[in-house]
């Protein structure tokens, strides 16, 4: 099934929350000069722009990155993720918002790489068209990331942050996203994986969580941010989470610091809330 676009969902909550671990996490890993790569299962279109059709239809970006734009009390992660975004709109009105790989190209250095899958036909043009002036840096491949992340795993690098990001239109995506990492810990131990995912009343959705914290990772972290709550319906969103295989030993008090602020300004009703989960054996 390939009729999943996140142009509809652009800077919305959920990416709010999931490009901001991501920053974090790059953040972390140009501690060092050595080098890393980033590898998208699911990159998308790369950068999207807020007044196009699909996104114009949702403007589910109102409700996420709009109300953090012009505030001057953003927690230091939330401030570098917005001065990352700002990158993309130089002229200071928020007219585009960039995908996962588009932000991550903004921590890239020199020696940096970029690894991007998107099976979706206009979406990998799209992220070609991005990217078409980086081609020592960033590779795109029209593929499965489910299935193609194998053969980068280990990178030449021996250091990566791997995203995990399907878009769960499809029960058997919530399976194939724990063999996926399963598959992965196994090829690559000692690599960063993040692992996002929707709040849904679903059962293979509020089961995944659990299903990814018996995978037998030594160091995980899962977060979850709830912005209302869930419906009553039993359809449709009503959060995100990210969860974080090898995690830097930074993330927790960094998120700590982050998230009630997210809370309060992302919250829609009183059920707002997020949750944090550490886990090392």
């Amino acid at each position: 099934m390939l009729s999943y676009r996140h142009a509809f969902h652009a800077g919305n909550h959920a990416d709010v929350l999931k490009h901001a671990v991501l920053l974090e996490l790059l953040s972390y890993f140009n501690r060092k000069d050595k080098p890393w790569h980033y590898i998208d299962t699911h990159a998308g279109g790369g950068c999207y722009a807020l007044d196009s059709e699909q996104a114009g239809k949702t403007a589910e970006y109102v409700d996420g990155i709009a109300r953090l734009w012009d505030r001057d009390d953003l927690p230091e992660p939330l401030a570098a993720y917005r001065a990352a975004v700002a990158q993309f709109n130089p002229h200071g009105r928020l007219l585009f918002y960039p995908g996962s790989p588009a932000l991550a190209m903004t921590a890239a250095r020199a020696q940096d790489r970029l690894r991007l899958f998107e099976l979706h036909p206009a979406d990998f043009e799209s992220l070609e068209r991005t990217f078409a002036s980086e081609t020592e840096r960033v590779q795109c491949r029209k593929a499965d990331g489910f299935a193609a992340l194998k053969s980068l795993l280990p990178p030449p690098s021996r250091r990566a942050v791997v995203l995990v990001d399907p878009p769960y239109e499809l029960k058997e995506d919530y399976r194939r996203v724990v063999d996926c990492l399963k598959d992965a810990l196994r090829r690559f131990p000692t690599g960063t994986y993040a692992v996002w995912y929707p709040l849904l009343a679903r059962p293979e959705a509020r089961a995944l969580p659990a299903r990814l914290a018996e995978i037998g990772a030594d160091s995980w972290l899962d977060v979850r941010l709830a912005v209302r709550q869930p419906p009553r319906d039993g359809f449709g969103m009503f959060g995100s989470g990210m969860f974080i295989v090898n995690p830097p030993w930074v993330l927790p008090e960094r998120l700590e610091a982050m998230m009630p602020w997210l809370v309060n300004v992302l919250g829609v009703d009183d059920s707002a809330g997020f949750d944090l989960e550490h886990h090392i054996e």
